[in-house]
């Protein structure tokens, strides 16, 4: 019985390391930088609450430390390029029940030397609230969320 639940721990411990999210598989870069986003648009704000969630949802994933710029291998920056609130659904009155954020960014990982590893443009996240109950503020949050989770997945799990 003891032969048996060794094979089966040695098993369990061997195959577990295939799916590492290690520096080899991040191309050697184990620290990222990520200096404040640049709003190019006119609403307040929403550079550094985009900023945050980037840096926490690094954290939270452990695939990159976040450091100091001048700790890094890799540096991200983005611009927020683009806020817009539009009207997403409607009732039979043909009242709006629905809003939808939409915040569009460009961002870049590259290298500290220079060598640019992931370039978007216009990465969309999204965010739906009601007319009734909630604010614009529900929306632009639930945006933020999405982008911060698209790009930190993005710059970690695509190369």
């Amino acid at each position: 019985m003891r032969v048996v639940c060794a094979i089966c721990v040695t098993l369990f411990v061997a195959g577990c390391g295939v799916y590492s999210f290690s520096s080899s598989s991040l191309g050697g870069v184990k620290t990222v930088a990520v200096p404040q986003f640049e709003n190019k648009t006119v609403e307040y704000g929403i550079e550094g609450d985009l900023t945050a969630k980037v840096i926490d949802r690094f954290i939270t994933d452990n695939a990159l430390k976040v450091v100091a710029l001048a700790d890094a291998d890799a540096v991200l920056r983005g611009e927020i390029v683009k806020y817009e609130r539009v009207a997403y659904t409607y009732d039979k009155g043909d009242n709006v029940s629905e809003y939808k954020v939409n915040i569009y960014v460009n961002f870049t990982l590259a290298r500290k030397g220079g060598k640019s590893l992931l370039e978007k443009s216009n990465m969309l996240g999204f965010g739906v609230y009601s007319a009734a109950g909630q604010t614009e503020d529900d929306g632009k949050k639930a945006a933020v969320d999405k982008l911060a989770r698209d790009i930190a997945d993005e710059s970690t799990k695509t190369w």
